[in-house]
This record gives structure tokens, C-alpha cells and sequence, in this order.
């Protein structure tokens, strides 16, 4: 069993703290822009607008997760505490609320430029289990979403929250929605798939709708919502719609050959 005692602040200046969660974000933006620029971006026109649309595509992410999770996971207390929503430093982030966050600033932005907005789309979903990876290693660190109890020799106590048993849940998503998917998608993106704008954008939200939806099973759900239908998780609900998306989009795709 390991302990973890880990202190959400990675550091502090002056009376400014610094959070693990914060720097996740940043780590993952600038390595994602690095790799998209240095490895996948071969146009020389996509390559020129790629850094004004990193602007958009924070804009999106930040605005998605948060009021994605305002409402899909904590609806009743956000309209009872609108002006918290502006909060982002006291938590509370929805991957896929950043996710249709990122899908509407793409969406904008592509119009603007008039390029083909699965370019960029693609583009984002060969880079964000980068981003992925750092957000749950940093989940681990603050104690946040923590997962089922276990008895298994590898559970984690987290002292912050309680004295139980748990799977480290976080870990394992960090492990297949960062690492086994970024292999996956660059491994497609090497079989030319990006020949095809959306098919990148499909086999991600199909992977990592299945990936999100299986280790729910070792995650605790939310607390202010339990379990729903099923006794599936909301994480699991959404992840079902959004694998049907992404199916619906491979296959539509695909006949566009």
C-alpha cells in the first residue's frame, strides 16, 4: 500500500500558489504545441496558423471544462453560487466539457480561416492524451477523483480524504488515456489515416470513450451524484454518447474514401 500525503501546491511565490493542476495544464499545452509544430504539421499554412490557434483552443478548453462541469456534475450548486463558476482555482474541470469546448474554438476559428476544422481537430486529438497524462498524474497528487477500495498490494491511502484502501484510479487513466492512446493515435497517424481529416478525431473519442468508460469501474463516482442507470457512473453515461459520436464520424468518414 502506498500513502499519499502529496501537498496540491507544487510551490509558492510570495502569497501566489502554484498548483500541480495549473502547471499539468501548462506542461501539456506546450509540449502538445511543440509536437504538433515540430512532428505532424507538414502544410506550411496550417503551420503558420497553428500559434493563434493555440489561443483558441485554451479559450475553449477552459471554458468547456468548467462550465461543463458546472453542468453536467454540480448543476444545483452553480445556480445557487453563479459567480463561483468564475472560480476555476477552486477545482472542478469536465474533460468532456473541455472537449466541446475545444470543438466550438476549433469550429470558430477554422470559419474565420476557412480551413477544413478536422485538420485541427485531428491535430489536437494525436496530442491531447499528452495533456491527459499530466492532468491525471496531478488528479493523484491533490487527492481528487480517487478510486474504489481494494485490498490489491498496489491500493493507495489518500490522508487527505480518509483512511481507505483505493485503487489509484488516476494512475491507470493516466496510463491508457495518456500513454497507451498517444501510442495509438500516432501509430494511426503514421498509417496516413490523416489523409482523411475526422478519422484521427474519430478513433479518438471511440479509444478513449472506451478506455474512460472501463475504468470508471475503479473510480469512485461524484458525490453529489452517485451512481445513475445501471448503476453506471455519469462519466460512463457520457462516455457512451460520445463513443457513438465517434463511431458515427469514423464510419462516416471512412465512406468519404
Amino acid at each position: 500500500m502506498f500513502i499519499n500525503n502529496f501537498d496540491p501546491v507544487a510551490f509558492q511565490i510570495f502569497s501566489l500558489e502554484i498548483r500541480w493542476y495549473s502547471l499539468a495544464y501548462i506542461i501539456g499545452i506546450i509540449l502538445g504545441w511543440i509536437y504538433c509544430k515540430k512532428k505532424l504539421i507538414k502544410d506550411q499554412h496550417i503551420l503558420g496558423l497553428f500559434d493563434d490557434f493555440i489561443t483558441y483552443l485554451i479559450i475553449g478548453v477552459i471554458l468547456g471544462g468548467r462550465f461543463g462541469y458546472a453542468l453536467f456534475y454540480n448543476l444545483k450548486y452553480y445556480l445557487e453560487n453563479p459567480f463561483e463558476i468564475l472560480m476555476v482555482w477552486n477545482g472542478g474541470m469536465s474533460f468532456h466539457g473541455g472537449l466541446i469546448g475545444v470543438i466550438l474554438a476549433t469550429q470558430l476559428f477554422s470559419k474565420k480561416h476557412n480551413v477544413n476544422y478536422f485538420i485541427f481537430l485531428d491535430l489536437v486529438s494525436i496530442v491531447a492524451p499528452i495533456g491527459i497524462f499530466f492532468g491525471r498524474i496531478s488528479n493523484f497528487i491533490n487527492s481528487e477523483l480517487i478510486g474504489r477500495a481494494t485490498d490489491l498490494p498496489w491500493s493507495v491511502q489518500f490522508i487527505l480524504i480518509d483512511n481507505i484502501k483505493r485503487h489509484p484510479s488516476q494512475l491507470y487513466e493516466a496510463f491508457f488515456e495518456g500513454i497507451i492512446l498517444f501510442l495509438l493515435l500516432n501509430w494511426f497517424f503514421r498509417k496516413n489515416y490523416i489523409q482523411y481529416p475526422g478519422k484521427i478525431s474519430a478513433l479518438f473519442l471511440i479509444f478513449y470513450s472506451l478506455f474512460r468508460f472501463i475504468l470508471e469501474f475503479f473510480r469512485s463516482p461524484d458525490p453529489q451524484i452517485g451512481y445513475l442507470i445501471l448503476n453506471l457512473t455519469l462519466g460512463q453515461l457520457i462516455s457512451i454518447l460520445f463513443l457513438m459520436v465517434g463511431t458515427l464520424l469514423f464510419y462516416s468518414k471512412n465512406n468519404e474514401k
